[in-house]
């Protein structure tokens, strides 16, 4: 009899664990998640106007709503404008505890909605957004995860194009800072409080590429503001990008540099090719002027003088500088031959009156008459003889005092001391004068902008 008891007792317990796995393994999640949505979403049971309470249920106090973000890509900066445009991964994380649910033990871990109207939201907007639209293909980009302790996580990816406020003073040397401000629009700190989420709120997708920046930094901050209607809770995300130089250098000032030294390419043309130089000095100018035009087209009209400013405006002045240059080398090359000229005309009228005086004083020697003999003159002239004077005209000229050496002057002693050279000596000076002058504008350019620290905002 013992034995028997035994036998229908195990047999009983081995048929109440068949029943049970076979029960298990029947259960419907799906049906328990719809269960689960009537019961905590139902008709009357879940008012989504109604904010959430605050910590442990505490009614009186404000709704925590933590939020981190994912920067998927940041597709222009925008200097004209001053904005960029953004696409990242919003989440905002708080606890509802209307929305508490039981989880059948670990079994059910999250509840997923894709409508967002069916629960409250807090009511957060960009402050400085100026357009943005939600991602609709091929499904809305968003999704609500509910979690058995009533903690609420709302996700969704967003396109933004937002200002940002740019200081232009340093350009292209600068760095700018763009922020993307988040804050509530109709609740007050005392119902709701936005907070960064604890390790690492924002995230970055690994090799973000800009055509012409570099994101050095992030860094997340609070920014709330007071109004008249009361304080709103703000969070601020600061980006700060560096501008590439490389493509400026070759796109702006490495052709300004060869557009001024073609410039100078006239220093070393003859003064008298004039068609040549006048070409050469307009063309290098009306380039200088387009390419300074185009670099201000693309950039905003400021009231305050960039870096790249001065470098296209000293350039400019450059290059009209050598156009002056061969200005005043035709005005002292004509000068010069005026003055020639008439030098020259003065020295034949006195050539022509010696010659004269010098046939006047022959006639009066062989001048005789029938019983008259020749007079001998002496050999020595006299003072007032107008063919002593020319010698020593000539002698005076010829025979000048020695000075003491000077290294420019004897630089600049192997072009004639006539008056048609000063014109060469005005291009053998602008020859080093104006290489000098640009190298060092050059030196205080670059040592100024490139090593100067911008100014706090």
């Amino acid at each position: 009899m013992g034995s028997g008891h035994y036998f229908w007792a195990i047999f009983y317990f081995a048929s109440l664990c068949s029943a049970s796995l076979a029960n298990n393994a029947k259960i419907n999640f799906r049906e328990k998640e719809k269960k689960v949505l009537d019961q905590i979403l139902g008709a009357g049971k879940y008012d989504a106007r109604i904010r959430p309470s605050g910590i442990n249920g505490t009614a009186n106090l404000a709704t925590m709503v933590k939020v981190n973000m994912f920067l998927r890509s940041i597709s222009k900066i925008d200097d004209y404008k001053m904005e960029y445009s953004v696409q990242l991964t919003f989440r905002e994380q708080w606890t509802d505890e209307r929305l508490k649910f039981d989880d059948i033990q670990g079994r059910l871990k999250y509840l997923t909605l894709t409508e967002a109207n069916r629960v409250w939201m807090p009511d957060l907007f960009f402050s400085n957004e100026k357009e943005g639209h939600f991602h609709n293909i091929i499904m809305p980009n968003v999704y609500i995860r509910i979690f058995p302790n009533g903690s609420v996580l709302y996700s969704i990816r967003i396109s933004l194009t937002l200002a940002c406020p740019m200081n232009l003073k340093l350009y292209p040397l600068d760095r700018q800072i763009c922020s993307l401000r988040m804050a509530s629009y109709g609740w007050t700190t005392n119902d709701l409080v936005f907070l960064w989420k604890e390790g690492d709120p924002v995230q970055v997708v690994k090799n973000l590429h800009l055509p012409r920046f570099t994101l050095e930094k992030f860094l997340t901050d609070y920014c709330n503001s007071k109004t008249n209607t009361g304080e709103y809770s703000c969070l601020k995300v600061d980006l700060l990008f560096k501008r590439e130089f490389s493509y400026y250098l070759i796109q702006i000032y490495i052709p300004c540099c060869m557009l001024v030294i073609v410039s100078w390419v006239s220093f070393w043309l003859d003064q008298g090719a004039v068609p040549a130089r006048v070409s050469l000095g307009v063309t290098t100018l009306l380039t200088m002027a387009t390419q300074t035009s185009g670099i201000n087209a693309s950039l905003p009209p400021v009231s305050y003088t960039k870096a790249i400013d001065v470098w296209t405006g000293v350039c400019l002045t450059f290059v009209f500088g050598a156009l002056l240059e061969f200005a005043l080398v035709n005005y002292a090359s004509r000068s010069g031959s005026n003055k020639s000229n008439m030098h020259k005309e003065n020295m034949k009228k006195k050539r022509r009156d010696l010659e004269q005086a010098s046939l006047d004083a022959a006639s009066d020697l062989l001048d005789t008459d029938s019983n008259a003999t020749f007079a001998m003159k002496p050999l020595v002239r006299h003072p007032g003889d107008p063919l002593a004077l020319e010698k020593r005209l000539q002698c005076e000229v010829h025979m000048q005092a020695p000075k003491r050496p000077n290294c420019c002057k004897t630089w600049l002693s192997k072009f004639p001391t006539r008056q048609c050279s000063r014109s060469k000596r005005i291009d053998v000076i602008s020859r080093i004068t104006f290489p000098l002058v640009f190298a060092l504008f050059n030196l205080v350019y670059w040592s100024t902008y490139l090593f100067r620290e911008e100014e706090d905002e």
